[in-house]
C-alpha cells in the first residue's frame, strides 16, 4: 500500500492511510484476530455476513429498478460540527 506525502503534510497522509486501511478492512481483522474464536463461531459470523450482504445487494437492486425508494441525501447545512481540535 502507498500513500504520498505532498507538502510535507504528514497529517493528511495519515488521514489518507487510515482510509485506505479501514476500506481494506485491516482493523477489523486485527480486532478479530485479537482473541481467539471458535471454528462455530466463525461459521456463524460469516453465515450472518454473507445474509447482511445478499440482502443489502437485494435491497440495492431493487433501489436501482425504482421498486423501492432510495435512501435520502443527508443535508450538510443540518449536520453538526465538530469543535476544532485543540493542538
Amino acid at each position: 500500500m502507498k500513500v504520498d506525502v505532498r507538502d510535507n503534510n504528514v497529517d493528511q497522509a495519515l488521514r489518507a492511510l487510515k482510509k485506505k486501511l479501514q476500506r481494506e478492512g485491516v482493523f477489523r481483522e486485527m480486532k478479530a484476530r485479537s482473541f481467539y474464536e471458535k471454528p462455530s463461531e466463525k461459521r456463524v459470523r460469516e453465515k450472518q455476513e454473507a445474509v447482511r450482504r445478499a440482502r443489502k445487494a437485494a435491497r440495492k437492486a431493487l433501489q436501482k429498478e425504482g421498486l423501492l425508494p432510495s435512501p435520502k441525501k443527508k443535508d450538510p447545512t443540518l449536520a453538526p460540527r465538530r469543535p476544532a481540535s485543540a493542538a
